[in-house]
């Protein structure tokens, strides 16, 4: 049977829905990741903290079905870009398991028992678990901006000359630091509709401010970086977008300002980075007009603004070479086959529906505030 869609525009719907589910993870257990690192912070008392730790203590495993969603979109769709990438991020890849680990021993059994030392040592260990990802991943996400210090042998097997502390470059830093911005205005977001009005509540749209503020100033600065900064690969030559998986047969080279090139072919890209402005800005008013709901619809757009960005930056890119731009891996020379991609295709129309609908009824059925009556007096809650 003859497959009903080219090469090509299956190549683009699972470059589409790798963002998607890479959004989706943001959007979700983005604000758990910030909730977490927020944490010490915004709660002073174990009453308090409880509340906290509550506030995502129902929903942070579902949804981590993003992150997992993501890592095998890739996996399936790009497996030289799985490889490479996990390679070459391997040690880094480790610490963010390591903190994500973290996170399910610390909400089981910060409650065990009443001792302060006890509960503060794992209230820290909650911290860890959503400071270290949201940090990390942001890293990760400048580095593929930057190119990684990989190349292609002549079977296509990858050699990365690249260590654990050349990833945290300038520019990568600045990326990661508004990854972690981003996060936490969304998690502040998330605690102003999620839990009674008070003093947590008010800490948390605080801290909200300066992390507007920041996640505005970086992406500013990553603006600046990859306009000025001789960032940027580029296509040569005749590209076949329905042509077989095989980097070596498209040539890229190092181009400045080339992640810019999207912008200038189509003009409507420009709301996404527009969004990621505007997300934080909108937060920023609901913050002052004492408004919640607008707060966290600011962190959302922002998060998908920027996180947008970088995927338009990239496109056709998915993990350009900086040792040998010839060895770069795009959306055309790196997916699966033709089949495959349709084959997922079919299975994704059918099982993504599932999750977004079993998503929207688990936050439909746990809708609503939390109270530091229903903390004091439910024995289910953490």
């Amino acid at each position: 049977m003859p497959i009903p869609l080219d090469y090509e525009t299956l190549r683009v719907i699972w470059w589409l829905l790798v963002g998607v589910l890479l959004i989706g993870f943001a959007l979700t257990d983005g604000f758990d990741l910030g909730v977490a690192a927020l944490l010490p912070f915004v709660a002073r008392t174990d009453e308090e903290r409880r509340l906290v730790i509550n506030s995502i203590g129902a929903t942070w495993e579902g949804n981590q079905v993003w992150f997992i969603l993501g890592g095998g979109a890739i996996f399936a769709a790009w497996p030289h870009v799985y490889a490479i990438s996990f390679s070459g991020f391997y040690l880094a890849m480790f610490v963010v398991l390591v903190a994500l680990i973290l996170r399910p021993v610390g909400f089981k059994y910060r409650s065990k028992r009443p001792d302060r030392a006890w509960r503060t040592m794992w209230d820290w260990a909650l911290f860890v678990g959503g400071f270290v990802p949201a940090l990390v991943f942001g890293v990760a996400v400048g580095n593929v901006l930057l190119g990684l210090p990989f190349r292609l042998d002549s079977n296509l097997r990858a050699v990365y000359e690249g260590g654990l502390l050349d990833l945290f470059s300038p520019f990568a830093l600045v990326a990661g630091l508004l990854s972690l911005a981003m996060l936490v205005l969304h998690g502040a977001g998330w605690l102003a509709i999620k839990i009674e009005d008070g003093p947590v509540q008010a800490r948390a749209k605080r801290w909200g401010i300066g992390a507007a503020l920041l996640s505005i100033l970086l992406f500013a600065v990553g603006g600046l970086f990859v306009a000025e900064g001789g960032l940027g690969f580029r296509l040569e030559g005749a590209v076949d977008p329905n042509g077989p998986s095989n980097p070596f047969l498209t040539t890229a080279v190092a181009a400045p300002g080339a992640w810019l090139d999207t912008y200038a072919r189509a003009p409507w890209t420009l709301l996404a980075p527009i969004l990621g402005f505007a997300g934080p800005l909108l937060a920023l008013a609901g913050i002052w007009r004492r408004a919640d709901l607008p707060v966290f619809l600011g962190s959302s757009l922002g998060a998908f603004g920027i996180i947008a960005t970088a995927g338009l930056s990239l496109f056709p890119f998915l993990l350009p070479s900086s040792l040998d731009p010839a060895s770069s891996l795009t959306v055309w020379n790196a997916s699966s086959s033709h089949l495959t991609l349709w084959i997922m295709l079919l299975v994704t129309a059918i099982f993504l529906p599932l999750v977004l609908l079993y998503t929207a009824w688990a936050f439909r059925i746990l809708f609503g505030r939390i109270t530091t009556a229903e903390v004091r007096t439910n024995p289910d809650y953490y």
